[in-house]
């Protein structure tokens, strides 16, 4: 089939309509003098809708998008629901965890910044280095789905694709920093909903409807076919369960939002959020299913182009282009989520912690976060010429942050655990996850049954940590141990021959092991929680509610804007409150 293009005019003047908007957004924010707290978070009031919107826009990421078809095409049916389904359960067990951060640290910026008045140093430095890594592989990513839909849907080459967009994100989201970020996710996740309501039925039945899942049967396996296929479980499935639990606890782009939105609108954000995400994902990967059913083979034998190559082959022009805007939508509400979330750590983490809060020169933040930007975006586009699998890159991620979730989750909880507990658990996960993910260890034996038991306490503590999170520790300790020796019998002899699931098990059961295990030694001083919502707040003090403030009303209060005299106003309070 003849893969139909857009045309040079109609690609720039798509580009220029979509950047236009969002720059333009942008410039209606801008401050003479940015606000550096405000950079970073907003204030930490905005209201449901934007909050919601910015949620839902950041976690569908055009990465997302092609790796739920990729596992549509690899796995069948159950592909997407695996992808899906999971990661949606994964944004809803982000609200309890996200309720107690932000009652431990009410005007935190970053995660690392949280765990710098936790522990320490070290502590801060391995959850602010996990976090640059992931973002700017996220960013590479995007650029990545980027390129390879500009270069397949229009004449223009992916070099000259990932340039364009990486400018375009580029120049809006340097102006006003997180607000330019969280504003334009409602106007790109607009653009996503609907353009998937439209797009996916169209694809369907001009593929050939309903009569495909029978004419295309044949180019199926067993395994394909198979909705509750084992293969797509091990491989796709429990992976990403464990990959987005690291996600959802570890990832500053979430983080970032959890400390932006008003603290007694967080559930209700992250269950709107949670069914945006579900609902859109599922529906995209089916385009995977679609062209397994119709025996088509991804362009130049990469899974990367079969989404592009999808709509090429069965949409039309007009619609053409509302794939193309829908797909450069998702793919800028995550990289300039990920452009800020660098900002605010290398302010509030490098900066800001070097100098000390109170001697912060906040437009001397603002232009690090700038500068920051322009780095990270020169970063990923340099990256994003290799070849890599958007799949594996986001499970390898995932499996990273899979070390730092138990401890990052007990320190918020559990008064004794210390800076050489959370530090020692992470460092010895990675050391462990790294040579099971990619097969250094000869897995057979003793050795075999040695990680498939550390991979079925992994199993106990990813859904002991689930259960925590909602029904408390009695609940937790009691799903953890059952689910653990439950499963055993399955697992033990088996595990090991999945890499990747193992990999990231391995890192959760050692990383919860070295940490309980060093802390249960810790016979000193209990940890005062209050003194993190003492250490951690505003850097910024100016009063930016003259004449060269203008805001946008952003529903920070739902039911009416908030000014930068209110939000200053709001600040005085706070900051009288904990003298």
């Amino acid at each position: 089939m003849e893969l139909q293009q857009l045309s040079s005019p109609i690609v720039v003047l798509l580009f220029l309509a979509f950047f236009g908007t969002s720059l333009f957004i942008a410039l209606r924010i801008s401050k003479k003098t940015e606000n550096a707290d405000s950079y970073m978070t907003a204030g930490g009031k905005i209201g449901f809708g934007i909050s919601s919107a910015s949620m839902t826009a950041t976690w569908i990421w055009a990465a997302s998008m092609y790796a739920s078809a990729t596992s549509g095409f690899t796995y069948g049916l159950s592909g997407p629901i695996h992808y899906g389904l999971w990661g949606a359960l994964m944004i809803l067990l982000i609200y309890p965890f996200g309720r107690r951060i932000r009652k431990v640290a009410p005007r935190a910026h970053t995660i690392a910044e949280v765990m710098f008045a936790r522990h320490g140093r070290s502590s801060q430095l391995l959850l602010a280095g996990s976090n640059i890594l992931g973002s700017v592989i996220s960013l590479t990513a995007n650029l990545i789905a980027g390129g390879a839909l500009i270069d397949m849907l229009s004449p223009f080459s992916f070099t000259q694709g990932i340039i364009a967009i990486a400018g375009g994100i580029l120049l809006y989201t340097l102006w006003s920093g997180f607000r330019a970020s969280v504003l334009t996710d409602f106007v790109q996740v607009v653009f996503m909903l609907g353009a998937v309501v439209i797009i996916i039925p169209v694809v369907f039945f001009a593929a050939g409807g309903p009569e495909l899942f029978t004419a295309g049967a044949d180019n199926l396996t067993g395994e394909q076919k198979n909705f509750f296929s084992s293969d797509a479980f091990f491989n796709q499935g429990a992976p990403y369960i464990a990959a987005v639990l690291a996600y959802a606890i570890g990832n500053q782009t979430i983080a970032q939002r959890l400390f932006a939105v008003r603290e007694d609108l967080i559930k209700k954000t992250f269950v709107t959020a949670t069914v945006g995400y579900g609902s859109t994902i599922i529906g995209i990967g089916m385009l995977g299913v679609i062209a397994l059913y119709a025996g088509i083979s991804p362009l130049d034998g990469d899974v990367n182009n079969l989404i592009p190559q999808m709509a090429a082959s069965y949409l039309s022009p007009a619609l053409l282009a509302l794939f193309f805007i829908m797909i450069i939508g998702s793919l800028s509400s995550t990289a300039d989520a990920d452009l800020t979330a660098l900002a605010s750590i290398m302010m509030a983490d490098v900066y800001g912690q070097q100098v000390g809060r109170r001697k912060a020169d906040p437009a001397k933040m603002v232009l690090i976060g700038r500068i920051t930007m322009i780095i990270a975006i020169s970063a990923a586009l340099y990256f994003a010429g290799s070849d890599l699998n958007i799949l594996d890159m986001l499970v390898f991620v995932g499996a990273l942050w899979g070390a730092l979730v138990f401890p990052v989750i007990a320190s918020f909880y559990w008064d004794r655990v210390t800076n050489v507990a959370f530090s020692v658990a992470v460092v010895s996960a990675l050391a462990v996850f790294i040579p099971v993910r990619f097969s250094w260890i000869d897995m057979s034996g003793a050795v075999a049954i040695g990680f498939d038991i550390l991979s079925t306490i992994g199993i106990g503590v990813v859904f002991g940590l689930m259960t925590f999170g909602f029904l408390g520790k009695r609940p937790a300790l009691t799903v953890g141990v059952v689910t653990a020796v439950g499963s055993a019998p399955w697992t033990i002899g088996m595990l090991h021959e999945y890499a990747v699931l193992s990999g990231s098990l391995v890192s959760y059961a050692v990383s919860t092991i070295v940490c309980v295990a060093l802390t249960m030694l810790n016979r000193g001083p209990r940890f005062d929680f209050a003194r993190v919502a003492e250490t951690t707040g505003d850097f910024d003090d100016r009063d930016l509610s003259g004449p060269a403030s203008r805001e946008i009303p952003i529903a920070l209060n739902d039911d009416e804007p908030v000014s930068a005299t209110s939000r200053r106003t709001t600040t005085n309070h706070l900051e009288e409150d904990n003298r």
